[in-house]
């Protein structure tokens, strides 16, 4: 959903009303100051003038107008060129089950006995073709044939989130915002709120301007409208190549907003929120190139201190050893790290991804804030 155009259309008409006003209308109300001898200048038509005409004065509303145009704003407002992709990309053909954090043993059948293989206390999910209430449990059949009691819960939900295709590079920054926020009148904590929240991902806001106040950023999404910058994951449009980059396609992954931006013969062509990895498993920055894709792919790590297993990860394109750009189906929220290394999307763009890239495309992963650590003795060969 994008912001709505009423307000712009509310301030424009204000503002040219009030500058149609006739000076003999204000003096009809009572003395007043003297007012300025005509010295001949024409008032040129409200409208944007990037360029001073020779012919009026662009003054009152024109002057307002040609601020908000340098910006980036027009009125109404310029519409992203962006559109939602299929949503059909979402789907999964797993269920999925989440171990709770215990031994977990296989047994032979509903109700039989142990196998002597087991699953450790850990961050484990496992994908599942059946499921049998016996009456006294309940068991799951794994895609290799094998059983589980029913230690832990089913994952119901999925995130549909997706992110935006586009046919053109916008001509402004815009972003998703990842809470619920109230949106100022001016930057600053103290400044007074319009009454209008964005809701998080359902909400696009596109960005004209950024302003530290009260030693945070704000962000300016239309006239006297404004939003903490933190919370927001903002995409920078930027359709030139990184250093290193041959050829006209690249996915850009920008650790400091969260975002992922691909572009196809140097244009802007989707873009969408992400989650990285959280310290000490940073996800780190560099220039890569996808060298494998695989539809699914099983992760896991047999270390018994930080024992993850995920079954049947969707869509995953490795690019940095183990780390990988890959649906994420046990992730409900986008928009700050989270993972031991990898670049989890949701399962929808992670489809799209995997279907627009081919290996040896590249991807550029940086940190503007310079936060994130490049030496590379931080970063081991595994990641989720």
């Amino acid at each position: 959903m994008l912001m709505p155009n009423k307000i712009f259309q509310l301030v424009l008409g204000a503002i040219i009303l009030l500058s149609l006003i006739h000076p003999s209308d204000a003096s009809a109300q009572g003395p007043g100051p003297e007012i300025e001898p005509d010295n001949g200048a024409v008032v040129c038509m409200p409208d944007v003038y990037l360029a001073t005409p020779d012919d009026c004065m662009p003054s009152g509303p024109s002057t307002f107008l040609t601020e908000m145009a340098k910006l980036g704003l027009t009125f109404p407002p310029r519409l992203l060129p962006a559109f939602k992709p299929d949503p059909s990309l979402t789907k999964l053909p797993y269920y999925y089950f989440h171990l709770e954090e215990d031994v977990v043993p296989m047994v032979s059948g509903p109700g039989g006995s142990n196998t002597g293989q087991s699953f450790l206390p850990g961050f484990v999910y496992v994908s599942y073709v059946d499921r049998v209430d016996t009456g006294k449990g309940i068991y799951y059949m794994l895609q290799n044939g094998g059983w589980i009691p029913g230690k832990g819960a089913r994952v119901s939900e999925i995130s549909a989130f997706q992110g935006l295709q586009f046919f053109s590079t916008p001509q402004n920054a815009f972003g998703w915002p990842f809470e619920y926020i109230p949106v100022k009148k001016a930057p600053g904590y103290n400044t007074a709120e319009t009454g209008t929240y964005l809701n998080p991902f359902i909400d696009i806001i596109q960005i004209y301007d950024t302003k530290n106040v009260d030693g945070a950023d704000w962000n300016m999404i239309g006239p006297n409208q404004w939003v903490e910058a933190r919370k927001v994951a903002v995409v920078f449009p930027k359709p030139i190549p990184p250093e290193g980059v041959t050829g006209n396609r690249w996915i850009d992954v920008n650790l400091a907003e969260q975002t992922l931006a691909v572009y196809d013969n140097y244009e802007l062509v989707f873009a969408t929120v992400i989650a990285s990895g959280l310290e000490p498993f940073w996800t780190k920055p560099g220039l890569f190139q996808i060298y494998l894709k695989k539809e699914t792919e099983t992760m896991r790590n047999s270390d018994p201190t930080d024992f993850y297993y995920l079954d049947n990860v969707p869509w995953t394109m490795y690019f940095d050893k183990a780390r990988a750009l890959h649906g994420a189906y046990w992730r409900t929220r986008f928009g700050y790290p989270q993972s031991h290394g990898c670049v989890n999307l949701s399962v929808g763009d992670s489809h799209w991804l995997f279907n627009w890239a081919h290996e040896g495309d590249f991807v550029y992963v940086h940190d503007p804030s310079g936060q994130t650590p490049t030496d590379p003795a931080l970063y081991h060969d595994w990641a989720y």
